[in-house]
């Protein structure tokens, strides 16, 4: 699977998935950020997981 700036992913360790057509509000993601470009520092905001430990939905 090819991930597009409008994949959805989620984290193998919780199930919380990440929709870039909704962001991160709670940790100031907006509406529209692709998951490749999420800091480097984000984590999930469920289990705190880093970007590593999520797939493409």
């Amino acid at each position: 699977m090819t991930a597009t700036s409008e994949t959805k992913w989620v984290c193998t360790c919780c199930g919380y998935v990440y929709d870039p057509a909704t962001g991160d509000a709670s940790h100031g993601i907006p509406a529209g950020v692709p998951f490749e470009k999420l800091p480097d520092g984000w984590r999930c905001p469920i289990c705190y997981a880093a970007k590593e430990a999520f797939d493409p939905l």
